[in-house]
């Protein structure tokens, strides 16, 4: 919903003073409960309670911390309708992708308050108020391009969520316990200098040396003001089936994070499960990262893309989702910066292909295919495609 009412609460302007950027909406939301005697009255309220999957779990996280501001728990029908033909709030403003409960329970109705549990940890309560029966075909066409299963967000829709989609209030109770260490959005504005601008890199696998260089090269844009920061921002939700396990994802961003350590580079982790729906999640990042301080945002190649499970054909083309980006920044406020297509080179390391064509460098280039077989067949690394931290990690843990 996006309609807040009266029990809500938002940060104060004190609260956000450490950052440049406003949150999405104007307000960054704050739906967690602060008293244990708050949290008992709300859990009392309940008559049911139900698991959540974990990318329930990661939805109703950034709910309750404002990632996912303005919204105050999930789309009613109408909001849902608006964002799938619109990409827009009912009243206007700037919505990536749809926020829903799903659930294939056919009792629970709307009015029903219900405690929703990670494990055995009390997560949140949701009263919720309508259900509907959504066109999942044309909600994958419009987010995602597409309705054909071979796309993994097409077929998470079609297989994994519930026959029902269910919009409600949130009342937040206690934030999961996690591998990665998620800081909600108000605590990362407050480590945030005031007055220089933050780039957000997205990430769903191991950093690399050439995502290392893309990162902090991305620092000297010219759409970037002096002095400003990267907050590197890897996603530590569900991804696409053969993506590396969070876990060990988590691993090698600590290791790194300490090797590299600079004044200019900020490390956090977003509770963020993947749709691979290309251009639709770009905008979709572009704003959480709006409610964590972020005023620009690095669009990759193909961001958040995918291939057919079938035929391996792309779904989106090389820069759908920065074009998209470019369209719809000005709206967000949010500023995209496109990533540098970076290549090494014998003679003089990693720069753009345009230079390495011009100079007529040798480059060297390696697959994530070919990385993967030498990792598992314990063949070495070679240090300008990866950190030796981080291979270590991978060894490891493979």
């Amino acid at each position: 919903m996006h309609k807040t009412n009266t029990k809500t609460k938002y940060t104060t302007d004190s609260q956000l003073e450490m950052a440049k950027q406003t949150p999405h909406g104007g307000t960054l939301v704050d739906l967690i409960l602060k008293s244990d005697e708050e949290k008992s009255a709300a859990i009392a309220k309940t008559t049911k309670s139900l698991q959540l999957t974990p990318r329930q779990l990661c939805d109703v996280e950034l709910l309750m911390n404002g990632g996912l501001s303005p919204l105050t728990g999930f789309m009613d029908e109408a909001t849902y309708k608006s964002v799938v033909d619109n990409v827009a709030l009912p009243d206007g403003l700037i919505f990536g992708l749809p926020i829903i409960f799903d659930t294939d329970d056919e009792d629970l109705q709307p009015g029903d308050i219900v405690l929703l549990k990670d494990g055995d940890r009390d997560i949140a309560t949701v009263e919720f108020t309508d259900k509907f029966l959504p066109n999942k075909a044309e909600e994958t066409k419009k987010c995602y391009g597409t309705s054909e299963i071979e796309h993994p967000g097409a077929l998470m829709v079609a297989t994994e969520r519930g026959k029902y989609y269910m919009g409600g209030k949130i009342t937040g109770l206690n934030l999961p316990v996690r591998d990665f260490p998620c800081r909600t959005p108000a605590e990362v504005r407050e480590t945030l200098p005031d007055d220089v601008d933050v780039v957000a890199f997205q990430c769903r696998n191991p950093v690399h040396r050439a995502h290392y260089e893309l990162f902090t090269r991305a620092l000297d844009d010219p759409l970037v003001g002096e002095g400003g920061i990267v907050l590197v921002h890897p996603t530590c939700g569900p991804t696409q089936a053969d993506d590396i396990p969070g876990t060990v994802r988590y691993k090698t961003y600590e290791v790194l994070k300490e090797e590299t350590k600079n004044d200019r580079t900020r490390w956090e982790y977003l509770p963020y499960s993947m749709h691979m729906a290309g251009p639709r999640e770009a905008i979709q990042h572009m704003m959480i990262r709006k409610n964590f301080g972020c005023t620009h945002f690095i669009i990759g190649r193909d961001m958040a893309g995918s291939k057919s499970s079938v035929t391996g054909d792309d779904y989106y083309g090389a820069y759908d989702a920065q074009d998209f980006a470019k369209e719809k920044g000005p709206e967000l406020g949010v500023m995209p910066v496109p990533s540098l297509n970076l290549v090494y080179t014998e003679e003089e390391g990693y720069v753009t292909a345009d230079e390495a064509k011009e100079k007529g460098l040798s480059e060297k280039k390696l697959s994530g295919t070919k990385f993967r077989q030498m990792l598992r067949g314990g063949e070495d690394i070679p240090e300008w495609f990866a950190f030796k931290s981080v291979v270590k990690v991978l060894r490891e843990n493979n």
